[in-house]
């Protein structure tokens, strides 16, 4: 029987603002991690403060910003107006206060609740804020949200503008390590969203005059393009588009220069014009996944007062844009059926190119149409659920549950390493999908293999993504398999099918490989586990003497209750990354294509390198 707990006056808490964003931090930055997720809190950090000098930007007051990030401490200087210097401290300690409530002030802004500084002040060890504004300065330093130093007002010869220093603090953000390539994805994004800013980030320039389709010709290469980006702007509306020869669809979307990576009304409102401009124009009803098959899209939008999801701003929820009521969808439509339309009538090359494209993924649906139908039977004569896939606990709506934001799929070879991770992980938010032997090499094959391959049609089945990634199931999808050869093998296996048919799932940020330890060194006293063999060299150290070693060979051989250290809150994941400029086709043919000479004695000369390496290696680097 339960006991009783005692329900007083005692019982109700008052926290203060630092408090309770200390206690409670995913209220305001989402999920703290590590750095190795591109959404993770120390990330979230750095986009607070920059959105604060980006407002000033669009606000027409000043067009630099300087970022220097080093492994523990951020550094933003703008060239805006400065804060008011008799503001200073209370612009980021005091919850509900900012300029962005005055709406003549900023318009259309990124920040608009006077929360995001203060979470970043109450969220690290250390925070300064220094504001230069007419010659004069004012600084203030603070320690976890405290006040530790309250500088007076001083004379200088800075131009106007703010400086913010912070390093998050690492009790909260545990063991966290910044990757330099979502520094810089989302550093370009800025300069990418704002025209005429120039960004210095760690002695780099990021400056763009093209926008949007500059970011598509970052993010696709040219030769893989069906066609020219089409690149269309309007009063508060850009968007670019083209098609390419990859499968699936891949989209970057934007609010007020907020990078809104899980979409929301403005995307969806941009998919569906797309469909209805491009049916109207060939007067044709293609199916709309014929039509965005192989899409790469972007679109930007500002509104007065936009409403997000969440505090960290990842998904538009807004519905109307104006008071008159003016919807985002009509907005947005409006704005493609005639642009889009104009476009095309003016380029017929274009408007060949994209039919064409459309007709390829219209044959290849009906091709795979009758083998489709049968392998979705399989897939449930399979009793996916019971055989293949050790599901989470997680109910999800469809896919559409933002509880899947939480959840992880291991995927692993063999039963004893699968039994392992089924008794270790969190029920709750964990599963487990079980290979049988190696995934076949689909390097160069068509899509039938999906679904005439039992393994990669139940793996597809078990992700929801046969229709796209707005059914993901899972936000994290983990291999994890043994650190040997074969091990390494089916890494390259599975990601060669992730590339070949489902490369938004890597462009998006959801691979990963697990590490998990090599060595178990240990005396009667203390139990380390090693990661390499520096780690191995250094724990000996610590132990002296001679303690107990252990190698471990496979996944199998480590015991459920040592694996649950390793999948829990210090669990190590690299996440894979596709460097700039690196085209799929290339790379897979590459390493996956038919053996050479030439990738024999690469492989043996950068087998260890590259096995280390999340980041997958640009075409270049590999010719040479």
């Amino acid at each position: 029987m339960a006991t009783a707990t005692a329900y007083t006056e005692d019982s109700i808490k008052s926290l203060d603002w630092r408090e309770h964003i200390r206690l409670r931090p995913g209220m305001y930055i989402g999920k703290l991690g590590d750095g190795s997720a591109h959404d993770d809190g120390i990330y979230v950090l750095v986009k607070e403060i920059i959105d604060n000098s980006i407002d000033e930007h669009m606000m027409g007051h000043g067009k630099q910003i300087d970022i220097t990030i080093t492994d523990r401490r951020v550094t933003v200087r703008d060239y805006g107006r400065g804060i008011p210097l008799g503001k200073v401290i209370d612009c980021v300690s005091k919850i509900n206060t900012g300029g962005k409530y005055d709406s003549g002030a900023f318009q259309k802004s990124v920040g608009l609740n006077g929360v995001g500084t203060k979470a970043v002040n109450a969220l690290c060890s250390y925070f300064s804020v220094e504001s230069f504004r007419d010659g004069q300065s004012k600084k203030a330093e603070f320690a976890c949200g405290e006040l530790i130093y309250d500088h007076p007002i001083t004379k200088t010869i800075e131009k106007n503008g703010t400086r913010v220093v912070f390093e998050p603090d690492n009790t909260i953000f545990k063991h966290y390590h910044f990757i330099p390539e979502f520094l810089e994805d989302q550093i370009w994004n800025y300069a990418f969203l704002n025209a005429g800013l120039t960004i210095h980030y760690n002695g780099q320039k990021y400056f763009s005059k093209n926008g949007l389709a500059d970011l598509l010709s970052r993010k696709t290469n040219e030769e893989d393009m069906r066609y020219p980006i089409i690149h269309l702007r309007g009063d508060d509306i850009e968007v670019a588009m083209t098609h390419t020869g990859q499968y699936g669809e891949e989209y970057y979307s934007f609010v007020n220069g907020q990078h809104t990576t899980q979409g929301g009304t403005h995307l969806a409102a941009f998919r569906e014009a797309v469909v209805k401009t491009l049916r109207d124009f060939y007067k044709k009803q293609f199916e709309a996944s014929d039509i965005r098959a192989s899409i790469v899209g972007a679109i930007a939008i500002r509104v007065q007062d936009p409403v997000f999801e969440s505090q960290t701003k990842t998904k538009l929820g807004s519905e109307n844009i104006a008071p008159d009521g003016v919807t985002i969808r009509k907005f947005v439509n409006d704005f493609v059926s005639k642009a889009l339309d104009d476009y095309l009538h003016k380029h017929p090359d274009v408007a060949d190119a994209l039919l064409k494209r459309i007709l390829q993924s219209e044959r290849e649906r009906k091709d795979i149409a009758g083998i489709k139908k049968l392998a979705n039977e399989r897939a449930k004569k399979a009793n996916l659920h019971n055989k293949k896939l050790r599901d989470c606990r997680l109910h999800f709506n469809e896919g559409k549950d933002e509880r899947r934001f939480d959840s992880t799929l291991f995927i692993t070879e063999g039963d004893s390493a699968s039994g392992s991770l089924t008794k270790a992980r969190d029920v709750q938010t964990q599963a487990v999908f079980s290979l049988r032997g190696k995934p076949l090499n689909c390097f160069g094959m068509t899509k039938k293999i999906v679904y005439e391959n039992e393994e990669f049609n139940l793996l597809q089945h078990a992700l929801n993504i046969e229709d796209g990634l707005e059914g993901l199931r899972y936000n994290k999808i983990v291999i994890a398999t043994d650190a040997d050869v074969d091990g390494m093998h089916i890494r390259l296996l599975l990601l060669t099918f992730f590339l070949q048919f489902f490369p938004d799932l890597v462009k998006n940020g959801h691979i990963y490989i697990l590490e998990t330890p090599l060595f178990r060194v240990r005396n009667q006293q203390k139990t380390i586990y090693c990661y390499s063999e520096e780690e191995k060299q250094a724990a000996i150290k610590e132990l002296g003497g001679k303690p107990e070693i252990t190698r471990f060979k496979g996944l199998g051989e480590i015991s459920p209750d040592e694996f649950g250290r390793f999948i829990g809150e210090d669990m190590r994941l690299e996440p894979i990354i596709l460097k700039k400029d690196t085209p799929i086709n290339k790379l897979l043919a590459y390493y996956m294509g038919k053996n050479s000479p030439e990738r024999q004695q690469f492989i043996i000369d950068n087998l260890r390198i590259e096995m280390d390496s999340p980041v997958l290696p640009d075409a270049k680097e590999e010719a040479a």
